[in-house]
């Protein structure tokens, strides 16, 4: 052994004796030498026809310098290479702060990879957008969830995991959310289910007369207004009272003809054509029974005579005054029975189609809050107003009190049994322009935009016609700020 040998060794067993331990250290990897590693390590996924392995080094991305790496494989398992690669990291805006990019300058390194730098300046969320642009097919374009001290890659959109528990038919147009964000995003679901809908339909109305209950007071002969006791609108009058008395020499004529034929036949009335002719002139010419009995009575002619109210109700027009005169045909009053009352309201088109005669409703008026009036659903008009868009309908209602009163506005609404239909709730449905669109809950923080054709809303519900099956798991709260945190449009329209 030489001098210097054993002063190494001396040195080493001092140093034992005191404690000291050494332990071998490897040499600290570098990114050099872990970019070396294998293209089946990556994370690969598929889209658009081609396989795409995708990490960073180091795995859990960091302020400053870090290194991108990229591995393109057709189906086949061969590397892709001479594809256009643009790649860039992007931290969105946040109130006054401007969004910020860090582009990754990714070079071929071999047949199929490509590597680049990649310096995110800050701490937080920098979403990664990968396109690719190949000669034989359109432009890729894949997202992922990346954020400083936070290891991996999450696809959040435009490709699905290569051998995943999500069949790819599904999940390729899935976008991901991790637990943290939907938490943050304020994500909750609803399901797609057949329910029980019933559409409500409102409609503006206005009260009118039942037209069954008209009645116009006109004369067959000329003659002139004597007595007026009808003589203001909005008068109750009851069947068989005196509207008016008219007097005219037609009139006094008729009288004359029928007392003269039952002078002529010794009073007797029964069975006597002549004396039945003359009383059946009166008759149609507005004089009541009673009148034609007390001419009988009388024996002579009266001046004039009474004209009486067919019918109980109110006077809603009138159109003489005592001495005036009137005209054969001449509409001289008219009554209405206000004790029930129609509602002639306007129902937009799309919603002629779910009302019917016989349909129960309510009506309320605007004047009178609180109090709303049982009616039914007579008749839907068979025409359409061009210019609106809106059949008419017409309801009918008991109106005891008089409460309501013709012109008046009435507020009406109809419930239109729709049975049972596959639905979901309403505020899973986003519209866009033509388009409707859900996001169904694939599991496993998986979400994928479907395009779905809607029907009837009823009930807070949308019924879907078509693009979803019963079960199926759609995110009812957070839609937009889905879209907004992980750029959906792009994934939206190549959907």
């Amino acid at each position: 052994m030489s001098r210097s040998t054993a002063l190494w060794s001396i040195g080493i067993a001092a140093l034992i004796g005191v404690g000291v331990v050494f332990h071998f250290v490897p040499p600290a990897s570098t990114p050099e030498s872990s970019a070396r590693q294998p293209v089946d390590d990556l994370p690969r996924y598929r889209a658009g026809g081609l396989e795409v392995g995708v990490t960073t080094i180091p795995a859990t991305p960091r302020v400053g310098d870090n290194r991108l790496i990229v591995e393109l494989r057709a189906p086949e398992g061969e590397p892709v290479a001479g594809v256009r690669v643009e790649a860039f990291a992007e931290m969105p805006a946040m109130g006054a702060m401007p969004a910020m990019r860090a582009p990754a300058d990714l070079t071929e390194t071999a047949p199929g990879r490509y590597e680049g730098g990649v310096n995110l300046s800050m701490r937080g969320e920098w979403p990664l957008t990968l396109r690719f642009e190949t000669p034989s097919g359109p432009p890729v374009r894949l997202q992922f969830d990346l954020a400083t001290d936070r290891e991996g890659l999450r696809i959040a959109a435009g490709g699905a995991p290569v051998g995943g528990g999500v069949a790819e038919a599904d999940a390729a147009d899935a976008i991901a959310i991790d637990h943290r964000r939907r938490q943050l995003i304020g994500v909750q679901t609803g399901t797609a289910t057949h329910r029980d809908l019933t559409k409500v339909i409102r409609a503006i109305g206005e009260v009118t007369p039942d037209e069954r209950s008209l009645s116009q007071i006109a004369l067959r002969f000329d003659g002139f207004i004597g007595e007026l006791v009808a003589d203001h609108v909005g008068m109750r009058v009851r069947q068989g009272q005196v509207l008016f008395r008219v007097y005219g020499p037609e009139l006094l004529a008729a009288q004359q003809e029928y007392l003269e034929a039952l002078r002529r036949r010794g009073g007797r009335s029964a069975g006597d054509s002549l004396i039945r002719a003359a009383r059946q002139r009166l008759r149609l010419w507005g004089v009541a029974e009673q009148d034609i009995e007390a001419l009988e009575r009388r024996g002579v002619p009266a001046d004039d005579l009474p004209i009486r109210a067919p019918r109980n109700g109110t006077l809603l027009e009138r159109n003489i005054a005592a001495g005036g005169a009137a005209l054969r045909g001449q509409t001289l009053l008219t009554l209405a029975d206000l004790s029930r009352v129609w509602v002639e309201a306007t129902v937009f088109e799309a919603d002629l189609a779910l009302v019917h005669a016989g349909m129960a409703a309510t009506v309320a008026l605007p004047y009178l809050p609180g109090r709303t009036y049982p009616a039914r659903l007579e008749q839907v008009y068979p025409v359409l107003d061009r210019d609106t868009r809106t059949g008419r309908v017409r309801l009918s209602l008991d109106n005891p009190e008089g409460e309501l009163k013709p012109g008046m506005y009435a507020e009406v609404t109809l419930a239109a049994d729709l049975g049972q239909r596959l639905s979901v709730p309403e505020e899973a449905v986003i519209v866009a322009g033509d388009s409707r669109v859900v996001f169904v809950d694939l599991g496993d923080g998986r979400l994928r935009p479907v395009r779905i054709r809607t029907g009837q809303r009823a009930q807070g519900f949308m019924e879907v016609l078509d693009g979803l099956a019963p079960g199926d798991t759609v995110v009812t709260s957070g839609n937009f700020l889905i879209a907004a945190e992980t750029r959906l449009k792009t994934g939206i329209e190549q959907w």
